[in-house]
Formats: structure tokens, sequence, C-alpha cells
């Protein structure tokens, strides 16, 4: 792991190697990592990312360095889980504390990655001694463009299957306790839900095109938290009920039907929140490729995507 620390005036700036031991009894894997950041005041910001297993993974994180004690700390970090079997498996929601230590033999960062309190033995704890590598500057890295925006994962991501008899939701992934277990459709009565649906004009505001048969989409309030709440349809069918949306990623996993022409995922207002109307970024995942749409809704239309597969090239 690399985390961008200059010793020099106790600042929070530079590059970090190391590596990340799972804290348990027995053998795992573990994860080399890198977390290249600058400082601002008592705030930090940067790239973290590690090696596991049969990947990469990056993304831009922010926290705070307080230079009294050393003490570097770093929110809502996802990190793959220790038991999947690849990069793109599970993820757990960690929070990274170190302390900077300076001596004539060199400079570390001696920390732990931490899950909350409640998850602690299903995600265990992360420990890791950084060295600074005095040859990288942080600029240089940065500017590489290595990063991704960071989307938090929701506390329960649903998978959702389309085929010839609609879409039906076939399993709750929960991140925080990374038990998966079939559950029933969330929308308590579907007629009711599906009328009012119908009585208010949708109205399709993007199109996009994706390569992949599954396709993973995200929504976070747009703006202001303001306590938003949406429903989610696809293809007319209602697939998730009143979800409030926030930083937070609210999650679908959609297996796509390849015999129908475009799919479109529309967002129903429950409500308009403080803040009117009900807006919020929706996030849609071809792969690992994002695609960003805002979308709009009140009691009078539902904002929607039209999602079509791409031709492949000849």
């Amino acid at each position: 792991m690399i985390l961008s620390l200059k010793s020099n005036a106790q600042t929070a700036a530079g590059s970090w190697y190391g590596k990340a031991d799972v804290v348990l009894d027995g053998t795992f894997n573990n994860y080399l990592t890198e977390l290249v950041i600058k400082q601002k005041g008592n705030k930090v910001e940067g790239i973290f990312g590690y090696y596991f297993r049969n990947g990469y993974q990056s993304f831009f994180v922010k926290g705070t360095y307080d230079p009294k004690t050393r003490q570097v700390s770093i929110p809502n970090i996802p990190v793959t889980f220790y038991k999947a079997n690849s990069i793109d498996g599970v993820t757990c929601n960690m929070s990274f504390e170190g302390t900077l230590r300076v001596s004539k033999v060199g400079s570390f960062v001696r920390g732990s990655f931490m899950s909350d309190g409640s998850y602690k033995y299903t995600c265990p704890e992360l420990r890791v001694l950084f060295s600074l590598d005095s040859l990288v500057e942080e600029d240089e890295v940065i500017n590489e463009g290595l990063a991704k925006k960071l989307w938090q994962p929701s506390v329960e991501d649903m998978i959702v299957v389309d085929d010839q008899d609609g879409p039906e939701i076939k399993t709750a992934v929960t991140n925080s306790t990374l038990n998966r277990s079939t559950v029933k459709s969330p929308v308590l009565n579907v007629n009711s839900l599906t009328n009012l649906f119908k009585q208010r004009q949708t109205i399709v505001t993007n199109e996009l095109a994706v390569q992949s048969d599954s396709i993973r989409v995200s929504f976070y309030d747009n703006g202001d938290i303001d306590g938003d709440s949406i429903s989610v349809f696809l293809n007319g069918s209602p697939i998730l009920e009143k979800q409030i949306i926030s930083a937070k990623a609210t999650t679908l996993y959609i297996k796509l039907d390849s015999t129908k022409e475009f799919h479109d995922i529309a967002m129903f207002a429950e409500n308009l929140g403080r803040i009117p109307p009900n807006t919020a970024l929706m996030v849609v995942y071809d792969g690992d490729t994002p695609q960003e749409v805002f979308l709009s809704s009140n009691f009078q239309q539902n904002g929607s995507v039209r999602i079509r597969k791409r031709e492949k090239k000849k």
C-alpha cells in the first residue's frame, strides 16, 4: 500500500508503500496498497489504491491529519472482503487510522483499516506498516488520473433479473454482513404502486448504450441531502419501493433480457423532499465503466433512462 506522507514539518503529503494483513488466525491473502495524498491545512485528499488477488482498485479519498498527534484519519474506504475470490467481490466499508513516525532510519506510518464495530468479526482489522518512498512526488502520481470517484456502498444492494415474465428481485446483498439470502420483493402493493406510476407521465431524459449483459445502477441524492424518497421501475414494473436516497448509494444489479430492444429504468417520486423537485444522480456501471445521469421527478412526471445494448463492431 502506498500512503503519501512527507515527514518534513510533520505534514501529511508524499508517497508510502506497505502490505496490509488480515488480523485473524490462519493464512489469508494480503493487500498491497497505496495512498498518495496532498494536504491543505489539516485536510488531506488523494488516491487510495490496492492490489488484491487478481486486480487493482483505486479511489479518490479525503481525510484529516493532526500535526500534534501525527494522526492520519481517512473514513469510508471500500476494501474487497478478505475471503472474496476476486477483487470484484463484495466490499467492506472501512476507515483508516494511522500514526506517523520519523526516525534516522526512515519515516513510517503504522495503522489499521477498521470496519464499524458491529461488523468487526465479519470484516476484520487489516494492519499495515507504511514506508515512505521519497523518490515519488505526489503531484506526479495524482495527476496520472488513476483515481475514480468514491461511490460509497449502500447498506443493501438488490439483484434484479429481467426476463420474459418481467423483472424479479432474486437476492439482497447486505454489504454490512456480507450474507446473501433469497428475499421477497420489497414492494408491498405492486398493483397500487404501478397504478400511481402509470398516472404520471414518464419522460425518457437520456439514452445509454452498454456492452454488458448485466449492469449496476446506483442512486444518490443530487445536491443537498433533503430526505428525497423514491421508488424505481424497470420496464414499468416496480423493483424498489420507498427508498430514501442520500450520499450513500442505493444500488441495483440488473441482468438484462437479451430478447428486448431496450430497458427503461424510471424514478418515481414518493415525496419531494425539503427542496422540490425530487432529484437524483443515477450512475450506470457497464462493467467498470460508469455513466452518470441526473434525474428529476415530481408528482406529475417520472424521470426515466433508456438502456440499449451497444452493437458489436464487425
